[in-house]
C-alpha cells in the first residue's frame, strides 16, 4: 500500500540529508581550504536546521528552488575530485550542471579547473590592535575562516594591561557576548604563554601602550596585517608609528581615516588599493552600509542630492548614565535616551565615491539599542522611478550585482532591529518601508554596525593579503543599471 509523505516525514528526511553535508561541508574547508556556500551563504559552521533554512531563504530571495539532494550530491562529487584552495557556490553548481547535460563529475572537472591541483597560499598573518566589540568580531570571524591555514592567520592581540587576570577576563569576552550570543567553539587559555587558544589557534596576547615598539618576529610573526581598532590615531603620520615595529607590512583602521588617507568600502573602491599602500581605513559602518546602495541607485537613477539620517544603537563613547562627557549631548544615559548627535558619514561617502561629492548631508542620532542601526536615505533622482521599480531593482542587485555581498533585500512586515543581528551584509534594504513619487525616493536601509561592519573589513584585509580563494564558478559581472539586471 502507497502512502503520501507526512509533513513530519518530509522534515525528517530534509534533517537526514542536512546531517549527511555536514562532514563533507567541514572536511572540504579543513582538508582542501574550500568554502561552500549557497548563492552567497556559507554553508560551514551550519547546524542541520541552518542548512535547510538556508535552502529556504536562497528560494525566497527568488533564486531557482534547490533541492537538497541536489546540494548533497554536489558535495559528494566536490570531496571525490578534491579541488584546491576556492571559494564554490554550490547552488551555482546546481544549475550549471543541469543545463550542461553532462555526467556530474565530467561538469565539475571542467568548471573547477582553476582550483583543480591549485596549492595552497602562504598564510598572512594579522594581528589585532585593540580588543573591543569590532576586535574580538574580527577574531571569530579569522578564527571561523581559517580552514586548513592557507589564508589570513590570527597571530596576535595587543592590548593595553588591564587587571592581574588581564589574559582570563579577554578570554572570557572573546567566549561570551551579550549581543552575538556564544562562541561558537573552545575558547581556553595558556597562562605560561599568555596566549589564547580558541579552536585550536593560539592568539599571543601582548601588553603595550606604543603601536611602534614592538617586536612581533619575536613570537614568530613576520610581514604581518596589523588591524588597528582602537581609533587612538586615525591619520597616516599617527598610524605609521605600527610600521615602526618589527614585523608589521601593512596597517588598517577599522574607522574612518583623516588627511589623505584612502578610506575603502569593499565592493565600491577596493580594486584601488595597491601593494603600495601601507596603511588603509575601512572608513565607517555607516559608511559601508549606505555607500553601496547609494552607488547602485547612482547608476541607475542617478542622484542629484540626498540626505542621510542614522538612527544609530548606542556607543562605547557615550554614557551609561548622565556623567561629564567632552562631546555635546553624549554625556546624558545612552540606556535611557535618543541622543542627536553628528555624523560625518554623509560626506565620507564621496572618499569611496567621489561621484557624489557635495551632494550628501546627514545627521544622526544615537538610540538605546546595543546593536543593529537604520540608514534613512531622502533621495532626489534625475530620472524618475516608482516604488515597485526601485524594490525590484535593489532586490535584483542584492542577487545579480558586483555588490551582491553588500547589499541584502528583505520584504517582510514583521522584522525589526534584532532580526538583523550577525547579518554579513553591510546593508539590507527594507522593501516595504521603499517611498517613491516620481524624483523623490525613500530608502530605509537596516545594518549590523558590529558584525556587518566587521565582514567588510575582513574582505578588506583579503584584498590586502591577496589571500581570497579563487571563486568558483567565476562571477558574470553585471552592470548595476536597472535595464541591466535581468
Amino acid at each position: 500500500m502507497e502512502h503520501d509523505v507526512t509533513p513530519s516525514d518530509d522534515w525528517h528526511i530534509k534533517e537526514e540529508l542536512a546531517e549527511r553535508m555536514i562532514p563533507l561541508i567541514g572536511g572540504l574547508n579543513r582538508e582542501r581550504d574550500v568554502v561552500t556556500s549557497l548563492h552567497g551563504h556559507r554553508l560551514l559552521g551550519l547546524s542541520t536546521t541552518g542548512i535547510i533554512e538556508v535552502h529556504e531563504r536562497v528560494a525566497q530571495l527568488g533564486h531557482r528552488r534547490l533541492e537538497l539532494t541536489d546540494t548533497l550530491a554536489v558535495l559528494e562529487a566536490l570531496r571525490t575530485i578534491g579541488p584546491g584552495a576556492a571559494s564554490l557556490d554550490v547552488a551555482r553548481l546546481v544549475e550549471g550542471h543541469a543545463a550542461s547535460g553532462r555526467g556530474l563529475i565530467e561538469y565539475l572537472r571542467e568548471e573547477l579547473a582553476p582550483a583543480l591541483g591549485a596549492e595552497p597560499t602562504e598564510p598572512v598573518d594579522v594581528v589585532l590592535y585593540g580588543f573591543g566589540r569590532i576586535g574580538r568580531l574580527l577574531a571569530r570571524i579569522l578564527i571561523a575562516h581559517k580552514g586548513g591555514g592557507s589564508g589570513l592567520r590570527l597571530r596576535a592581540i595587543v592590548v593595553r594591561k588591564g587587571a592581574e587576570n588581564d589574559l582570563v577576563k579577554r578570554a572570557s569576552l572573546l567566549l561570551r557576548d551579550s549581543v552575538h550570543g556564544r562562541f561558537e567553539g573552545t575558547v581556553d587559555v595558556d597562562e605560561v604563554n599568555a596566549q589564547i587558544i580558541a579552536n585550536g589557534s593560539r592568539i599571543q596576547l601582548i601588553h603595550s601602550d606604543d603601536p611602534g615598539t614592538i617586536d612581533y618576529t619575536a613570537y614568530g610573526i613576520h610581514d604581518a596585517i596589523v588591524v588597528d581598532n582602537t581609533g587612538r590615531w586615525r591619520d597616516e603620520e599617527g598610524l605609521s608609528r605600527h610600521l615602526r615595529s618589527t614585523g608589521v607590512a601593512r596597517v588598517l583602521l577599522t574607522a574612518p581615516g583623516k588627511g589623505g588617507l584612502k578610506n575603502i568600502v569593499h565592493g565600491i573602491n577596493d580594486s584601488t588599493i595597491t601593494p603600495d599602500d601601507r596603511i588603509l581605513s575601512a572608513a565607517s559602518c555607516t559608511t559601508n552600509a549606505i555607500t553601496p546602495v547609494l552607488a547602485a541607485m547612482n547608476e541607475a537613477y542617478g542622484i542629484v542630492r540626498g540626505h542621510v539620517e542614522t538612527v544609530h544603537s548606542f556607543t562605547n563613547d557615550q554614557n551609561l548614565i548622565d556623567n561629564f562627557h567632552k562631546g555635546d549631548r553624549r554625556g546624558r544615559s545612552a540606556v535611557l535616551n535618543m541622543v542627536i548627535t553628528e555624523t560625518g558619514a554623509a560626506k565620507a561617502v564621496a572618499r569611496a565615491l567621489p561621484e557624489l561629492a557635495g551632494r550628501l548631508t546627514g545627521s544622526a542620532i544615537r538610540v538605546p539599542t546595543p546593536d543593529v542601526s537604520l540608514a534613512v536615505l531622502h533621495l532626489t533622482l534625475e530620472n524618475p522611478a516608482t516604488r515597485d521599480e526601485v524594490n525590484d531593482y535593489l532586490r535584483r542587485a542584492s542577487l545579480h550585482s558586483r555588490l551582491r555581498q553588500q547589499i541584502d533585500y528583505v520584504e517582510s512586515p514583521e522584522v525589526v532591529s534584532t532580526d538583523f543581528v550577525g547579518s554579513h551584509r553591510a546593508g539590507i534594504v527594507d522593501g516595504l518601508a521603499t517611498i517613491a513619487n516620481e524624483r523623490d525616493v525613500v530608502l530605509y536601509v537596516w545594518y549590523d554596525n558590529e558584525y556587518g561592519y566587521s565582514c567588510q573589513v575582513v574582505r578588506v584585509i583579503e584584498v590586502m593579503a591577496g589571500s581570497h580563494p579563487v571563486v568558483l564558478p567565476a562571477r558574470r559581472e553585471v552592470r548595476l543599471h536597472a535595464d541591466a539586471l535581468v
